[in-house]
């Protein structure tokens, strides 16, 4: 009995040494314990506490709708819509108005009064008040389409900046007169009223 109990045992002891072996033979390491590491050595994306965001700025177009006056078939001024950069400033709205109809706006029977060649010199505002000043081409329009050339220039005015605004014509910075509705020539201001034709007349 006391043998079999001793080849027992050394077979046990044989078969500890056995797995033992097989173990270290498979290569399975040991657990590491966590270490720190030094900062330098983190990749720089690991140390941002958010993703970097990109931001797009869509642009802007800051236009308003503008009123200038043609001259439409039945030869009075007419309204046609304009989009201007806010804040819309005077001359800039008169020489939307110097550029003339559309293609569009002539096919449907609108024309101007005023030549191709007549520029803003300069428009300036003040009380109740708006001085426009034209270079010589504008001097040079006569007859009818001066009264109607007139006519576009007061209504346009007044639609920006109201009906009890008068316009003062200047030509090179010097005041001129000029006719309204009633044949009169006037160094004004001249307001809206002044330049509707009357029935009859």
């Amino acid at each position: 009995m006391n043998a079999r109990r001793s080849i027992r045992q050394s077979l046990a002891v044989l078969v500890a040494l056995a797995a033992t072996v097989v173990l270290a033979s498979c290569g399975v390491p040991a657990t590491p314990s966590p270490q720190a590491i030094a900062k330098s050595q983190v990749p720089f994306h690991l140390l941002a506490p958010e993703p970097p965001t990109t931001t797009t700025t869509q642009p802007t177009t800051n236009l308003v709708p503008v009123k200038i006056y043609l001259i439409n078939s039945a030869q009075a001024p007419a309204p046609v819509e304009r989009d201007v950069l806010y804040p819309a400033p005077l001359d800039v709205v008169l020489s939307d108005l110097l550029a003339g109809p559309t293609n569009a706006e002539s096919a449907r029977g609108y024309s101007t009064a005023l030549s191709v060649q007549t520029r803003i010199r300069s428009a300036t505002t003040s009380p109740g008040v708006a001085t426009v000043n034209f270079n010589t081409a504008f001097g040079q329009i006569s007859g009818s389409a001066q009264v109607l050339a007139v006519a576009q220039v007061v209504f346009t005015v007044a639609s920006l900046e109201g009906v009890a605004t008068g316009v003062v014509f200047e030509i090179d910075g010097k005041r001129v007169q000029v006719p309204i509705a009633t044949g009169a020539q006037v160094s004004g201001p001249v307001y809206v009223w002044e330049v509707i034709s009357q029935p009859g007349s």
